[in-house]
C-alpha cells in the first residue's frame, strides 16, 4: 500500500492517556513520510482508549495537539474499525499490555489483508522499569521506536536476547522537543519544579518535595518560584496520583512568590531559568532547550524514583546545593546518548523512521502479518490473561461479551460510561487513601 501521490496519507493514532496521546500524535507528525506530491497535510485521526486514565478535554487542550478528528472507543470498537477503514500507518501509544492486545486483534482482522497499515509503537519518555517487559509486549509491531541511542542499543540486545526479531528497533528521539534554546536568565528569575502523578509515592515524601520547594521561594524572594502541575484533582493521567500537590499545598503557608501553574510544559519552559525535577522526562525536554537542569537526590537515587536514569548526567543535585546557589552543568556525552539533541541534529532524528515507513508502505505485494514474540504456544500462563483484559480470547478474536462490540455507543451508554469514570476516580482519590490510612493505624 505505498503512499498514494494523489490523496493525502492517513494515519490513525490510539492511545490510552493524556501524556501517550501527546507521544502518538507528535510521533506520528514526525514520522510520516514526505509526500510532495499530494495535495495536503496526513490526516490525523485520533482514538482514546477508554480506561481510568482516559483524558478530559482540559487534558487535551493542554497537550496542544491537534487531530482532525477524535473519539473514545473500546479495543472492541477501535478493532473494528480498523478492519473496514484503510488507514496507512496506524501508532499505538499505549501501556505494554494494551499494544499486546490491540497486535492480536489487528493481527485477527487483518488475517486476510496484506494492504494493512504500517504499525508502528514506542514509549512516551524514560525507559528505566520493566525493560524486558514492555518491550516484548511491544514486540510485534513493524517499528518499535527508541527514544535514545541508548534505548535502541538497549531494546536489541533484549529481542536478540529471547531469539526475536529485533528489526523493528528504529532509533528516532522524544517527539515533542523543540522551543527557542536558553539565552540568559530571565526577570524575575524563575524556578519550575516538575511534579510526577506517582514519583514520589508517599504522603512524607511528597510533602517534603513541596516543603522544601516553598522554603526555597522563602529564601530567593527575588525569585519565581512555580509548582508546574500535570492534572487537576479528578483527572488522571499515565499514572495515578493519590495525593495531588494541589491538596498538599492547602496546609501550608504559601509566599507570595510561589504559585501553582498548569498549561503546556513548553510554555513554561519559555520563562524558566531553573528546572528542577525527581524523574520527570520535563528533565529532557529542559535539556534539549539548554535550561539549567536539576534532578534531585534529596530521596536518593533509587530505581523506585526513576532518578537512576540520570547518573553521570551531571544534573544530580540536593535542595540544600540549590538554596546555596548550585548551577548544574550538564555531561555532553550522556546527553547526547539520550535523544535529546541539545547540539542542533534534532531534524534529521526521524529520518531513519520515516524511510523505513515509506519503505514498508512501498513494499510488494503488501505486508506480511503482523507476528509478535507472545503466542498462545510461547507464552501460553501469560498472553491470555493481557489479552482477556481487553475482552479478546487468545486467538485475538472477540470474547462473547466485549462491550459494545457490535455497535456504536448510544447516547445513554455514554453516559453511564462517564459517570462510572467519576466514581472510579472519586474512589481512588478520596476514599482509597483514606482506607490506606484507617489500615496503618
Amino acid at each position: 500500500m505505498p503512499p498514494s501521490n494523489t490523496k493525502s496519507l492517513r494515519i490513525a493514532v490510539l492511545a490510552d492517556s493524556d501524556t501517550r496521546w501527546k507521544w502518538g500524535a507528535s510521533t506520528a507528525g514526525r514520522v510520516a513520510p514526505a509526500a510532495p506530491a499530494a495535495p495536503a497535510a496526513p490526516v490525523l485521526d485520533g482514538f482514546l482508549l477508554r480506561g481510568r486514565a482516559t483524558p478530559t478535554p482540559r487534558q487535551l487542550a493542554e497537550v496542544g495537539v491537534r487531530a482532525d478528528s477524535l473519539r473514545e472507543v473500546t479495543a472492541a470498537e477501535f478493532l473494528r474499525v480498523m478492519a473496514r477503514e484503510p488507514y496507512d500507518v496506524l501508532v499505538l501509544a499505549l501501556v505494554g499490555g494494551g499494544v499486546q492486545a490491540v497486535l492480536h486483534g489487528l493481527r485477527r482482522v487483518w488475517e486476510d489483508r496484506t494492504d494493512r497499515p504500517v504499525v508502528v509503537t514506542g514509549y512516551v519518555g524514560v525507559v528505566y522499569e520493566k525493560l524486558a517487559d514492555g518491550l516484548l509486549l511491544r514486540h510485534g509491531a513493524d517499528l518499535v521506536l527508541a527514544n535514545s541511542r541508548q534505548d535502541a542499543d538497549r531494546f536489541r540486545q533484549v529481542y536478540e536476547g529471547v531469539g526475536a526479531d529485533a528489526s523493528s528497533v528504529t532509533e528516532v528521539a522524544l517527539p515533542f522537543l523543540g522551543g527557542a534554546p536558553y539565552t540568559g536568565e530571565h526577570e524575575p528569575y524563575t524556578v519550575v519544579f516538575a511534579a510526577q502523578p506517582s514519583v514520589p509515592e508517599t504522603r512524607r515524601d511528597r510533602t517534603y518535595l513541596l516543603e522544601r520547594l516553598v522554603r526555597h521561594a522563602r529564601l530567593h524572594p527575588g525569585r519565581e518560584v512555580l509548582l508546574k502541575l500535570r492534572s487537576r484533582p479528578g483527572e488522571h493521567t499515565t499514572h495515578l496520583e493519590e495525593l495531588p500537590y494541589q491538596k498538599l499545598a492547602q496546609r501550608l503557608d504559601l509566599p507570595p512568590n510561589f504559585r501553582l501553574v498548569y498549561g503546556n510544559m513548553g510554555e513554561v519552559l519559555d520563562r524558566t531559568d531553573l528546572m528542577v525535577t525527581v524523574s520527570s522526562t520535563a528533565a529532557l525536554e529542559s535539556l534539549h532547550r539548554r535550561v539549567p537542569t536539576v534532578v534531585l537526590t534529596d530521596l536518593g537515587v533509587r530505581e523506585a524514583l526513576g532518578n537512576h536514569h540520570f547518573v553521570g548526567s551531571g544534573c544530580l543535585a540536593s535542595w540544600d546545593q540549590l538554596d546555596a546557589g548550585h548551577r548544574p552543568v550538564p555531561d555532553d556525552q550522556w546527553v547526547a546518548r539520550q535523544g535529546v539533541a541539545a547540539d542542533g541534529g534534532y531534524g534529521s532524528a526521524f529520518d531513519a523512521a520515516r524511510e523505513r515507513i515509506a519503505e514498508l508502505l512501498g513494499r510488494p505485494g503488501g505486508l506480511p502479518p503482523l507476528a509478535p514474540y507472545y503466542t498462545p504456544e510461547t507464552a501460553p500462563g501469560y498472553l491470555p490473561g493481557v489479552l482477556a483484559r481487553h475482552h479478546l480470547a487468545p486467538d485475538g478474536s472477540l470474547l462473547p461479551g466485549a462491550p459494545a462490540a457490535d455497535r456504536e455507543p448510544g447516547p445513554v451508554r455514554q453516559i453511564v460510561r462517564r459517570a462510572a469514570r467519576g466514581a472510579y476516580r472519586h474512589g481512588v482519590q478520596r476514599v482509597a487513601p483514606v482506607i490506606r490510612r484507617m489500615g496503618e493505624l
